[in-house]
This record gives C-alpha cells, structure tokens and sequence, in this order.
C-alpha cells in the first residue's frame, strides 16, 4: 500500500438542480469562476498537493468536463494560424495538468456511492476527495495543508472550518475535541448532519475535502443506505470511526460556496478583484458604482 496520497477523487455526478437552467445542459462542475470553470480549480489544487492521477466520477451529459481536459486539435490548430501564442498555451495547458481517468456513477445514489464507484482506481491507498463546489482562495493550498497533517497522523482527514451560530445547521458537523499538540488537528469523536443550531456538538463544519484511508470502501460496502436511500459518506466515515482515528483540520484560507447562487456570484468578484490581468480596473469599477 501506498503511504502518499498521490490520488484524489472528484464526484461530479450530481444534477446541479441548485443552478437550474444554466445546468440543465451543462454540468454544474464546468461553470465558470472568472475565466475557469470550477473543476479545474480543484484540479489544480490537487496537483499542487502532488497528486499524480485524478480520478473523477461522472454521469449522464458530463461529457463537457472530459473534453475541457482533452486535447482540442481544432481549437489548437486555429490559434496556431492565427499566431495567438499564449491562448495557444492555456489552451493546451489543460490537458498537461495531471493524469485523468473517469468512471460512471449509473445512478445518484449519494456522495458516498459516488466514492465507492472510485475503489477499482483508487486500490489500497489513501486518497483525497475534493468537491469542486466548494473552492477554498488559500496561499498554500486546502489540500497541501491536509496532505502534510495527515503526513504526520497518518489518519483520515476532514477539511473543517468553525460556522458562527446558527449556521451550522447547513452543514455536516463535527464532535470533537482539539489536538494538544496540535490545535488545528480535532479529534473527531461523532459526527451530526445538519444539526439544530441549540443541539450542535460544535461550531465546526464539514467541507469539502477529505483524505481517507482505503478502509473507507469497506464501510462504504456495508453500511446501509441513510438520508434519501442514498450512501452517505459522513455514515461511513462515522463506522471507520470502530477503527482508526479521523481528525478534522482547521485549513488555512477562504472556502467559497460556489454551489449556491449567491456563493458563486460572491466568488466571482473576489476572484475578479484579483485577477492579474483586470483586477485592478474590475476593482476601481466597482467602487465607482453606485448600486
């Protein structure tokens, strides 16, 4: 078994009802935060972390996401003739990224079936998860923090983030107690999916990133169906619990929502603010308005 984490998981299955219309065409993961769509940022941050093969779950009408990944001959050949050297390059630059292997989820059976359909690729290994979603602005990157925390604990890894009040009752939440050595790494004893705000074991979320060991299959094959008949990965994380240790991590950085409507709209002007070819005029044209 490998003991790097040299693989992440991507579930891009879903049906991004949240964005209807603009997603009933096009997947949720292949919207655009300024100038790139939303899987790619995630993509990105896992290479950054030094994964070498991203293995992303796909379902019916996702075929946009493998073509933005693939090589475009045509794209490619017509920014050659046109002399545009550098679009040339971004062009290209997508299919260099990383190795990208994709498997079918048949049916939206939940997260946590979306990952089981990844444990042919992943084998006897520790990987990462990423929700594209969810895009955390961060200098060191969410998951370059995780990788070196679990370098060191060796244990799966919940990427985690502290929600003012009532708020948590949106997330999975955590019950756990801070690492002593460690104040970033909680020692997660239970987990509670979207709890009442007066019933929450704490103020720490769940996000969108994950590295488990492989036992997570072995949980994933067994527990039974939860919310909605579907395999919830929080339930399997819950029962791997029995066995290992699994911490959550207070990451350094700034998640964004980008699932949600007013979430990726926020992203866009913050991305935008610093974009390094515009951001400054985007900047100064905002404080101009008067909205």
């Amino acid at each position: 078994m490998s003991k790097r984490v040299r693989k992440a998981v991507f579930p891009a299955a879903g049906l991004g009802t949240r964005f209807l219309p603009a997603t009933k065409a096009m997947p949720k993961e292949m919207l655009p935060l300024v100038d790139k769509p939303l899987i790619q940022y995630g993509v990105e941050e896992a290479v950054a972390a030094g994964c070498e093969e991203i293995i992303i779950v796909t379902g019916r009408g996702k075929n946009a996401m493998e073509d933005h990944f693939d090589k475009s001959f045509e794209l490619e050949a017509t920014l050659a003739a046109r002399g545009k050297h550098h679009l040339l390059e971004v062009a290209r630059s997508m299919s260099k990224l990383a190795k990208i292997v994709y498997t079918r989820q048949p049916e939206a059976l939940g997260l946590g079936h979306a990952v089981l359909m990844a444990k042919e690729l992943v084998g006897d290994e520790p990987f990462a998860v990423i929700l594209a979603d969810d895009v955390v602005d961060s200098k060191q990157g969410c998951l370059t923090q995780m990788v070196e925390a679990f370098n060191k604990s060796k244990c799966s890894i919940i990427g985690s983030e502290v929600v003012p009040g009532a708020a948590i009752q949106h997330y999975g939440c955590l019950d756990c107690t801070p690492d002593e050595e460690d104040p970033r790494m909680l020692l997660v004893k239970d987990m509670v999916e979207k709890p009442k705000p007066e019933l929450a074991p704490s103020q720490n979320a769940i996000i969108g990133r994950y590295i488990l060991t492989p036992r997570i299959f072995e949980m994933l094959e067994t527990i039974p169906p939860g919310a909605g008949g579907e395999l919830q990965l929080t339930d399997a994380i819950k029962a791997l619990l029995r066995y290992e240790k699994v911490y959550g991590f207070h990451y350094e950085g700034k998640r964004h929502d980008a699932g949600d409507k007013l979430g990726w709209l926020k992203a866009n002007v913050e991305f935008a603010i610093k974009h390094a070819d515009f951001g400054p005029q985007f900047h100064e044209w905002l404080r101009e308005q008067k909205f």
